[in-house]
């Protein structure tokens, strides 16, 4: 568990915050203008190679992310939302910056995916160093597309894992 600013990062595994964080994204953008609703949501948070966390102050869940760590995409920041109260607050770097820790640990790549009118998204993780990588039309809904973006500190061929730090 990490802990910073009065917030704890803790990984879970709690059906209850999976639907929790569902009913955050359906009740914000970019999922609103997706046409994401709680169901289309809910599934973000399924498979044997992702890794939730969830962003807490007093026991409220104020915001989560979720990771693919394994598999031929490891290293890609599947989700990342912050409940729209905390927005603006610095919450979405912190998290950010704890996935990249995370996903360092086992690949020298960081990927996320932006929709290409989400422009407080984009500032985050362009400010943050992410490069775009590629363009993934009509990716998520027609009319929309996807921005690929990239952080790297090194080549995929010969990066050595190391220990994770954040157990189960």
């Amino acid at each position: 568990m990490q802990q910073a600013e009065g917030y704890t990062i803790q990984q879970t595994k709690d059906p209850a915050h999976f639907r929790e964080g569902a009913r955050m994204m359906a009740a914000t953008d970019p999922w609103i203008t997706l046409g994401m609703d709680y169901e289309n949501c809910l599934p973000a948070f399924e498979g044997i190679c992702k890794e939730v966390y969830i962003l807490e102050k007093r026991k409220e869940m104020t915001g989560f992310i979720v990771l693919q760590v394994c598999g031929s995409f490891n290293g890609y920041i599947q989700t990342l939302c912050i409940k729209e109260a905390y927005r603006g607050n610095g919450l979405g770097k912190q998290l950010l910056q704890f996935a990249e820790e995370r996903i360092f640990q086992s690949s020298p790549n960081v990927f996320i995916c932006v929709s290409v009118f989400n422009e407080p998204a984009k500032k985050l993780y362009y400010k943050s160093g992410f490069q775009e990588v590629g363009v993934l039309k009509d990716f998520i809904k027609n009319g929309v597309d996807e921005l690929l973006l990239r952080k790297t500190i090194g080549q995929r061929l010969g990066y050595k894992a190391v220990e994770n730090k954040h157990p189960e």
